[in-house]
């Protein structure tokens, strides 16, 4: 059945309601009129339209008074005082390149600050390296093969099926749910709404200069402007005079204030861009990393025994002007050392600045005494290679690609109360000198899925966990596929769920399996290996990452059927953590049929 309308113009995709079989989008008190949401959503699809910070608060201020106006009359919501709000910080191609997992190169003082009162995961994989399919896999709780989202081109409301979010079980139990910056992937994955009205209960924030991110902003040693990878920039001088991720930071913080005096609890969804490509950061976080304090990576050959398939070319890479000036050969010409130097150093860079706009926005929950009662979830939609194996970027079943920061802050059970003016969170500045090492919170190596996410929130926040999902779950709207981790968290009076027999994830680290898988449009790099469209897929590499071993198969894939074909195999992979743990030295005996690695 379809949810929406995807083959509709824009204007016309933008008022849609719901079909019958179909979830309703909430309270119509919750949300505009459609014909002021079909207004709102024109000018969103236009970048250079998006609402400016004051004009969207003032929005906000309106229907945030209509749903307190309606709160009596709604049947929907079971809140309760003294829920926790909940703040998700989404970053873009984040690998736990931070202090906190043990790096001591990167300053991130912010995001250690919160890996020092959370609970740490230092295992946790996505299930999919690339932007769309990931995020839709963990908003739903469901896994790319039930998603059916390989590439960016379809909503899985209409694709696969009408599957709630996360924000949309918060809306439907009395939460206010709102986004700002890159939560969905922008464009037809989230039918170019961000999932909207379903998921928030607010018209959702873009930045304004999001949309200067791939044009030509950067200057070259030529004078000219240049649409390349490393833009450090003089922030005065970009249009707007300002970048995304300040914007985002700014617009979470005033809605931070808006909930402040609301005794109904929000879930505030914020995603950074960095440290995603365009490399586009203030310049002068250049400087924490001096280029002759840059190591390349510790493996940057292609190893010997690994299977073609399971090379990402890095396409993207190459299409930046700066990295087309090098005249690489394709697919596997290496990056001059100096330059591969240069690409770490803005990577560093970018997270450094993004952490700032962390602590910014942390601060500001201090500032507004809202940490006592905001849960904060700290992750990444996947990782980045940085010269590993000889490959850049993600697109790869790697560790690199799919490994991921994930923290969770619960007040009270991961940290104590914060005391009456007590500061959890007072911003770090990552120039100054570093005075004393943050402890990280407790550490969990257990591997785990990011697509665990939905029951993780939904429990720690007090709501009923949803069920496992049935095979097959395409016609079941709510339910999810991933474990719940509650029972990594101490846990007074808070629901938990019963050990499923068949996820086999509650028996120690040894019994924890993450699943990740990456598609191919061919057994050989080839100009689409690394974003293969839905009908161009001929293999699909399944990965299943223990706490021992990584072990990976490629094999035949019939995009039309969604069927994986396993007694067709391709080629194998198969890592030892303990003695490998670049994952350079493939094990895998390339026979076909040979016996899957058992402890």
């Amino acid at each position: 059945r379809s949810c929406a309308r995807t083959g509709a113009e824009p204007e016309q995709r933008a008022a849609w309601r719901s079909p019958p079989g179909c979830a309703a989008p909430g309270p119509a008190a919750v949300w505009p009129s459609h014909r002021s949401l079909s207004s709102w959503l024109r000018r969103g699809r236009a970048e250079a339209e998006m609402p400016l910070p004051g004009q969207g608060l003032l929005w906000f201020g309106v229907v945030l008074g209509s749903i307190y106006a309606s709160r009596e009359a709604t049947t929907q919501g079971n809140w309760t005082t003294g829920a926790l709000n909940v703040l998700l910080i989404i970053v873009d191609d984040l690998r736990p390149s931070l202090g906190c997992y043990g790096d001591k190169l990167v300053r991130s003082p912010n995001i250690d600050q919160l890996a020092s009162h959370s609970l740490l995961f230092h295992n946790a994989f996505a299930q999919q390296a690339v932007c769309a399919p990931s995020r839709v896999s963990f908003l739903t709780g469901r896994r790319p093969d039930t998603t059916r989202l390989y590439d960016f081109n379809s909503y899985w409301r209409v694709h696969a099926g009408n599957f709630s979010t996360v924000p949309q079980y918060f809306k439907e139990n009395g939460y206010v749910t709102m986004s700002v910056g890159k939560v969905f992937h922008p464009g037809i994955s989230s039918n170019h709404s961000d999932d909207s009205p379903y998921s928030w209960s607010v018209p959702p924030y873009h930045p304004s200069s999001e949309k200067y991110e791939n044009t030509k902003t950067c200057r070259g040693p030529d004078g000219e402007l240049h649409a390349n990878l490393l833009c450090p920039v003089d922030v005065a001088d970009v249009p707007e005079g300002t970048l995304p991720d300040i914007q985002s930071t700014e617009q979470a913080i005033q809605l931070l204030a808006k909930m402040k005096p609301s005794a109904q609890p929000f879930f505030l969804a914020v995603g950074y861009h960095k440290p995603h490509i365009p490399f586009r950061y203030p310049k002068e976080f250049q400087k924490l990393y001096p280029l002759e304090n840059i190591p390349l990576a510790p493996d940057p050959q292609v190893p010997a025994g690994l299977p073609p398939v399971a090379y990402n070319p890095w396409m993207d890479i190459r299409q930046r002007d700066d990295v087309q000036a090098l005249n690489l050969s394709v697919p596997y010409g290496p990056v001059p050392e100096d330059f591969q130097r240069k690409i770490r150093q803005s990577y560093f860079a970018s997270v450094s600045y993004m952490d700032t706009e962390v602590g910014r926005l942390l601060s500001a929950l201090d500032d507004l005494q809202l940490a006592a009662g905001t849960m904060v979830v700290l992750t990444s939609d996947h990782g980045w290679a940085l010269g590993e194996h000889g490959e850049w970027a993600k697109y790869s079943n790697f560790d690199v690609s799919t490994r991921v920061p994930l923290m969770f802050y619960v007040p009270g059970r991961t940290a104590p109360l914060p005391e009456a003016g007590q500061r959890l969170f007072p911003y770090v500045d990552p120039f100054a000198p570093i005075s004393e090492v943050m402890e990280p919170g407790r550490p969990v190596p257990d591997p785990v899925e990011l697509v665990a996410l939905f029951p993780t929130l939904a429990g720690l926040a007090g709501l009923r966990v949803p069920p496992p999902c049935p095979v097959p779950s395409f016609h079941v709207e709510l339910c999810r596929e991933g474990q719940s981790l509650l029972k990594y968290f101490p846990s007074p009076g808070v629901e938990d769920e019963p050990p499923d027999v068949e996820g086999g994830h509650f028996g120690g680290p040894r019994e924890s399996i993450a699943y990740s898988q990456y598609p191919r449009p061919a057994d050989s790099p080839q100009w689409n290996s690394d974003k293969p469209s839905l009908k161009d897929i001929k293999v699909m590499g399944y990965s299943i990452r223990t706490i021992d071993y990584r072990y990976t198969v490629w094999v035949g894939f019939d995009p039309h059927e969604f069927l994986a074909n396993f007694s067709d195999v391709h080629a194998g992979e198969l890592y030892f953590v303990g003695s490998d743990p670049g994952q350079d030295h493939n094990v895998y005996n390339g026979s076909q049929g040979g016996s899957f690695p058992r402890h």
